[in-house]
């Protein structure tokens, strides 16, 4: 069973979806601890309720020395035999010697089909764009943002009076049920690295099609 540290700086929405994924008897990940670069991130509370370790460093005190606070997070990972990370809404760049440490075993979750709408508003980037499909992507982290080998998507149509608010929320339950079935598969050895591609040991069927809009 892999240890697993998820790092949030907010709500821990999908902190939430793994913690409660990770209670099934055959699920091969344990939430081992959960750290936060805020102290006042509200998903330490959640954590917490769920009886998992929390611990907080604060980014802040670090100024733009993103090496220090890097070493600190480390010792933390090591003290705690961490072996994969999941990273859910955690608002801090990481330097290319820490992605490059973690290369294969640092997940992260965007809410959109990568690599459309990298960065911030990626709902308001769809709506602006007129695409008819969205959805969150699972991927392995690079130093570039938002990118790296993908591992698993999940789409959504987009309607037609869709604003960023009603867009983001069912893309949101799209995440809570990709992250954790991502986390399995890399936790089980289901995904093998090819330069930059992941390729797993699950298939879609070859029938599953979303198709929007639906002419009727």
């Amino acid at each position: 069973m892999k240890r697993v540290a998820i790092l949030i700086s907010g709500r821990g929405s999908n902190m939430a979806a793994l913690i409660e994924a990770a209670k099934a008897e055959n699920f091969p990940a344990e939430i081992a601890i959960v750290i936060s670069n805020k102290s006042d991130a509200e998903g330490l509370e959640k954590a917490k309720a769920a009886g998992i370790s929390t611990l907080v460093i604060e980014s802040k005190s670090f100024g733009k020395d993103r090496a220090a606070f890097e070493a600190k997070l480390q010792s933390a990972l090591d003290d705690n035999g961490i072996e994969l990370i999941c990273l859910a809404g955690f608002m801090r760049l990481f330097t290319a010697e820490f992605v490059q440490r973690w290369q294969g075993r640092m997940l992260n979750i965007h809410p959109s089909l990568l690599p459309s709408f990298p960065g911030l508003d990626p709902h308001g980037q769809a709506l602006r764009t007129g695409v008819k499909i969205s959805g969150a992507t699972v991927h392995f982290v690079i130093a570039e943002t938002d990118a790296g080998p993908i591992i698993m998507q999940g789409a959504v149509a987009v309607l037609g009076d869709d604003t960023a608010e009603t867009l983001a929320a069912r893309v949101l339950d799209v995440e809570h049920r990709i992250y954790p079935d991502a986390l399995r598969l890399v936790a089980t050895g289901g995904t093998q690295l090819d330069g930059d591609i992941c390729r797993t040991s699950a298939n879609a069927s070859p029938d599953d099609a979303l198709i929007s809009p639906a002419v009727i």
